[in-house]
């Protein structure tokens, strides 16, 4: 039941597209409750979600892992070599959707919390938690559990997230904090017309363009601490006009913001807002915005328990980890208002391409580092 390579086999071979379950959770609560955990599912809408506890609460330390086994879709099944959920291992990799991000990162804490419960039985509890909405919208993943958490009265003091880190090395980053993500889909209203007759119409695409120069023309920051400079990224501008001599009515667009610690969503939405009163009132039209938040900023500052997985991962590398805040989203975003989370995993490389695969060492390597972080995180739990 320890052995992380087959265990992702088996995850593999289920077909766990988001929202499906795919069977995934009920691969993993067959192995942990025959291990001595106790599950509960914590389904809600569409999804499915798994919590399974060794231990007890009030006894000790709880020790948390937080992972997904809904993946991305395959794409074109022409392009794939193998299949996409065969689970293949040729050349000392293993082959499939999920492979890298991120069933061998939870087949490999899985099979570690097995092992350590059975050899080393800890004081306190160690409390697994896996969703099946990661890739989705994630309104009810992670988030979920978390709910469910609060009304069962159970708690980690401490997560770690098993999302892949390391962007070229096997243990060259781990995951301290995450940028804040907000996307913005503005419209701008004008008037009509003929594009010879200019004075009878308002051109909305020349008040987009004004205001997406507006937003565009100084950074939001220079950088913080933990992070690098906040970036909005203009994704889209649209008017669906496929004629030459008429001036639309409407130009919307799409802007994506990843922000650091600088900002907050509230902040960055009050800056959308006042820049397009601005030029709405300059240019005589009206602009409305629509904003989805994926989620804020956030980091848990170096310190012990950072420091307690960079010293496992070093021991299995020999390379001391990068404390990074890179990257897109993820579900620590929502445990961070728990309790104090970091991600340590593979080399994401292939993660959500055609032919993902992962090395066979990485995940034996991966469960090691997470055996580590268990013996360290119980002979003395970082305050």
């Amino acid at each position: 039941m320890s052995d992380p390579v087959e265990l992702t086999q088996a995850l593999v071979r289920c077909p766990s597209v988001t929202p499906q379950e795919g069977g995934a959770l009920g691969v993993l609560e067959a192995r942990l409750s025959a291990a001595g955990f106790t599950c509960h599912r914590a389904d809600r809408g569409e999804v499915s979600n798994l919590i399974a506890l060794w231990g007890r609460m009030g006894n000790g330390p709880v020790f948390g892992f937080n992972g997904h086994t809904d993946v991305v879709p395959i794409g074109n099944r022409a392009d794939w070599s193998v299949d996409p959920f065969g689970g293949e291992i040729k050349d000392g990799k293993l082959w499939g959707r999920g492979a890298t991000d991120m069933k061998s990162g939870v087949a490999a804490f899985v099979a570690a919390a097995i092992q350590f419960t059975q050899d080393t039985p800890p004081e306190g509890g160690i409390l697994i938690t896996i969703t099946g909405d990661e890739e989705g919208d994630a309104k009810d993943g992670t988030a979920a559990i978390l709910d469910f958490m609060q009304s069962n009265r159970l708690r980690m003091d401490h997560c770690l997230v098993g999302e892949p880190t390391s962007p070229n090395a096997m243990g060259d980053a781990i995951k301290i904090g995450r940028r804040g993500s907000m996307t913005a889909r503005i419209t701008v209203a004008g008037t009509q017309g003929h594009s010879a007759y200019p004075d009878q119409a308002n051109n909305p695409v020349h008040a987009m363009s004004a205001l997406t120069h507006a937003l565009l023309e100084r950074p939001l920051d220079k950088g913080t601490e933990h992070f690098q400079p906040s970036g909005l990224q203009v994704v889209t501008i649209d008017t669906g006009n496929p004629a030459n001599n008429v001036i639309p009515a409407t130009c919307k667009a799409t802007v994506n913001i990843r922000f650091n610690d600088a900002h907050s969503a509230q902040s960055l939405t009050t800056y959308l807002s006042d820049v397009a009163n601005r030029i709405a009132a300059q240019t005589s039209t009206q602009i409305d915005l629509a904003i989805q938040v994926s989620g804020d900023s956030f980091v848990t500052k170096p310190g012990p328990f950072v420091d307690m997985v960079q010293r496992a991962v070093e021991a299995e590398t020999g390379r001391v980890p990068e404390a990074s805040t890179t990257g897109g989203t993820s579900d620590a975003r929502f445990i961070k208002a728990h309790c104090p989370v970091v991600e340590a995993g593979l080399v994401g490389k292939t993660m959500h391409q055609v032919d993902e695969h992962v090395e066979i060492a990485h995940i034996h390597q991966l469960k090691a580092i997470y055996l580590r972080v268990l013996g360290a995180y119980f002979a003395a739990p970082p305050k």
